[in-house]
């Protein structure tokens, strides 16, 4: 007769841990498996292989495995800026990869509907998601992020002219999406202060929010009218990050700032929030991004930024966490 302990012995390495006591009563294996952040498709595989070393065993007829599953709250980071042309893409997809190389586990949302970019970005172009149970399942890169654009889901070149509803709607798609053990998202915003971010704050409210500026004036202006619209929302504004922050000649070495210096942390500053970091105007960095070859996946000089900021991120993130 089997001995209750070998079954226990087996079921610990097929089911990975997943599996709580089983029950043994006149040769049917009852088993409860917790099956929290799998696919649909690993649960499968999951079940057959628990099936499978059972169904060895002397004595056991039938193998009865009830799943459940925890639903697993993910945590969303929203990266916005007050007007378009300052980077704030670049700087989403960065800050999701340097993330990711400090060991979060971490995916993208592309919820910039009318302008999506993170597709050339992340060198993702006309790779299409899939589906599975009526959920989109994200496009996986070589950068270890998954990730979810509209860009994926029309054709190059698209004009996208939807109404609010429809934006908001499609937010909704890629948010709630089939993200597997990922349990932080960085939300790449459109720019300003639309429909978009309205129905982000409303049905998927964030964590904390980054807002992304240049230097000068005109930038920062937009950029306190984001601030103060997540303000108004009580979401929690994590810090702001300066952007296209001064530019070294590459033949002099000479470094100048056309779009001025420090004007975003005078604005964190006078705004009562955390000052990020800067990111210099680097043509580097502009080749690289058009290349689909983000710089922070390197441990080149154009990464260090992204990384320096990514690890303050980070640490917001551990010290937000509910106790």
């Amino acid at each position: 007769m089997t001995e209750l302990s070998e079954i226990e012995k087996l079921l610990e390495t097929a089911a990975k841990g997943r599996a709580s006591a089983p029950r043994l009563k006149d040769g049917v294996l009852s088993v409860v498996l917790d099956v929290t952040g799998l696919s649909p498709m690993q649960r499968e595989v999951l079940e057959a292989g628990i099936r499978g070393q059972m169904k060895s065993l002397q004595d056991i007829r039938d193998v009865r495995i009830a799943m459940t599953a925890e639903k697993k709250a993910v945590r969303l980071i929203a990266v916005g800026s007050g007007k378009g042309g300052v980077g704030k893409s670049t700087v989403a997809a960065n800050l999701a990869i340097a993330l990711k190389r400090l060991g979060q586990k971490v995916g993208l949302v592309d919820a910039d509907i009318y302008g999506p970019s993170q597709p050339r970005l992340l060198s993702s172009e006309g790779v299409k998601p899939t589906a599975e149970d009526n959920k989109l399942v994200p496009v996986p890169n070589a950068y270890g992020v998954p990730m979810l654009s509209m860009g994926q889901l029309v054709k190059p070149g698209q004009a996208i002219a939807w109404r609010g509803p429809m934006a908001g709607n499609a937010l909704g798609q890629l948010i709630d999406a089939q993200w597997g053990d990922i349990d932080l998202l960085i939300v790449d915003l459109p720019p300003g202060t639309g429909d978009v971010q309205l129905s982000m704050m409303q049905k998927h409210k964030p964590a904390g929010v980054i807002i992304v500026s240049t230097p000068q004036d005109l930038a920062l202006i937009d950029a306190t009218r984001a601030v103060h619209l997540f303000e108004q929302a009580d979401i929690p504004m994590i810090g702001l990050i300066e952007n296209m922050a001064g530019y070294a000649c590459p033949h002099c070495g000479e470094v100048s700032d056309p779009f001025g210096t420090g004007g975003a942390e005078a604005a964190a500053k006078s705004m009562g929030m955390a000052f990020l970091g800067r990111i210099p105007l680097d043509i580097a960095i502009r080749q690289a991004s058009d290349a689909g070859q983000p710089p922070a996946a390197s441990d080149g000089a154009e990464g260090v930024p992204f990384m320096a900021i990514a690890e303050k991120l980070a640490r917001w993130v551990e010290n937000s966490r509910p106790r």
